[in-house]
């Protein structure tokens, strides 16, 4: 009676309060991910209002970029806090601070090189895009001044993901609306008073993030005195950093591969003209939208597996992975029942176009993938849950195999099949990376036992 789909009777009181647990947690967490990308979805929606459509495709070019080099240190970030949260789970401060003060010194000193490398390759980075030359002076001015305010960036999401580790969810969420609010008012007075183009908008993104990195970071001194660091814990302790390191550059790989290949289809889909690359940066950033509940759930996942394997309560891990299963899946019903009814108009809401074209090409992406919306859930969910109770190489694998799937797309099919090769390509490489994660989770020993705790 340990099967992962079956579980006791006289658990179900638990599994209610464990599934409790979880949403309680990820709800703050699936907000906060909407208003992060909130910052991304209002720069869409007044550059295109107020700058037209050709501003909006050289955004769109270039959003790629910005999403894999945040991706990446997301990715690392989230993995040093799930061996925050094991130290936490078990006990251990002291681990747990030098965790903390290592994830401070790697993740912004991280931040730091990047954003100087990105600027430094700027312009082959663009040009291995395929931005057109028309596109290319807003294209750079936009992206310069996001890879500057990179690290800004980073500050607040490693405030996020220390709090998150020890179970607070929701006091990053209360800074980041506030900062949302504060980027919409900022974005049209530097576009439409200051005059700054599309640099104004990128401006607006970053002194929104840094409001949200500063309030985060004085609330997190103040409510936990706990997690005050002193000289002794910024001394490198080798057993933690290599504890850190295997699981934080795992999410990293696992992040950066799924940017990679989007990045890969970036440079396809930039040779299909502005009207595609506008269609595709709408109809991605509503897939954005549509895949949060799952990614909420996954950080959740990992947090809560990495809580619980330092706790020794296995049970925990195993049934609230099918329970979220179970939830990510009534979500993907509801996501394709509104692909195939209101598609236009939320298409329509993200661009502020009236072109039906555009339209019409966004429409076609978001029915055709959201029609395999199941498989996805399972890979988001079980390759954070991985993460979380210790198999790091099954996710990097399951995520180098979409990369290599989207690079023959781009290279291959996109050439031949036009931005057909593009819809499809998700759906076939979901197919492929579902199976590695599947057959191994099942495989692990945590679920082979039968504790009950």
């Amino acid at each position: 009676m340990s099967s992962f789909f079956l579980a006791p009777f006289q658990l179900q009181h638990f599994f209610l309060q464990a599934l409790k647990l979880i949403l309680q947690f990820a709800l703050p967490l699936f907000i906060g991910q909407l208003f992060q990308l909130f910052y991304s979805l209002v720069d869409t929606r007044i550059v295109g209002e107020t700058l037209g459509e050709s501003a909006l495709a050289a955004v769109g070019a270039t959003s790629t970029l910005s999403d894999l080099l945040m991706s990446l240190l997301i990715g690392i970030l989230n993995g040093f806090g799930i061996v925050i949260a094991t130290y936490f789970g078990a006990k251990n401060e002291i681990n747990m601070k030098k965790a903390i003060a290592s994830t401070i010194l790697f993740g912004t000193g991280m931040a730091v090189i990047i954003s100087i490398l990105g600027l430094i390759f700027l312009a082959p980075i663009l040009k291995f895009l395929n931005v057109s030359t028309d596109l290319l002076p807003n294209a750079n001015a936009y992206i310069s001044v996001i890879l500057t305010g990179l690290v800004i960036a980073t500050l607040y999401n490693v405030c996020a993901s220390i709090l998150r580790a020890i179970g607070d969810s929701f006091t990053p969420l209360l800074f980041l609306i506030l900062s949302a609010i504060l980027n919409i008012l900022l974005d049209y007075a530097f576009i439409l008073n200051l005059h700054l183009g599309v640099a104004g908008a990128a401006y607006a993104t970053v002194l929104s993030q840094a409001v949200s990195a500063v309030l985060c970071f004085l609330y997190m001194w103040k409510k936990y005195p706990n997690l005050h660091l002193c000289h002794d814990d910024f001394c490198i302790d080798r057993e933690v950093c290599n504890r850190m390191f295997a699981t934080g550059l795992s999410m990293a790989f696992m992040s950066a591969f799924v940017q990679f290949g989007t990045f890969a289809l970036q440079t396809s889909i930039n040779t299909f003209g502005t009207y595609i690359i506008v269609a595709h940066t709408a109809a991605r950033t509503a897939s954005s939208i549509f895949m949060m509940p799952w990614s909420a759930l996954g950080t959740t996942l990992a947090t809560f597996c990495g809580q619980n394997l330092g706790a020794g309560k296995y049970s925990r891990i195993k049934i609230a992975m099918r329970d979220t299963t179970l939830l990510g899946w009534a979500w993907s019903l509801f996501v394709i029942l509104l692909a195939n009814t209101i598609s236009p108009q939320i298409i329509q809401a993200i661009t502020a176009t009236t072109e039906t074209e555009i339209i019409e090409t966004a429409t076609l992406y978001l029915r055709v993938d959201t029609a395999f919306y199941f498989v996805p859930t399972v890979i988001c969910l079980f390759r954070n849950s991985m993460q979380g109770f210790g198999d790091s190489k099954t996710p990097v694998f399951s995520s180098a195999l979409e990369l290599i799937t989207k690079v023959l797309v781009a290279f291959l099919f996109a050439p031949v099949m036009g931005y057909w090769g593009i819809i499809i390509c998700e759906p076939i490489a979901w197919i492929i990376m579902v199976i590695p994660l599947v057959v191994n989770t099942l495989r692990n020993p945590i679920f082979k036992k039968n504790d009950i705790i």
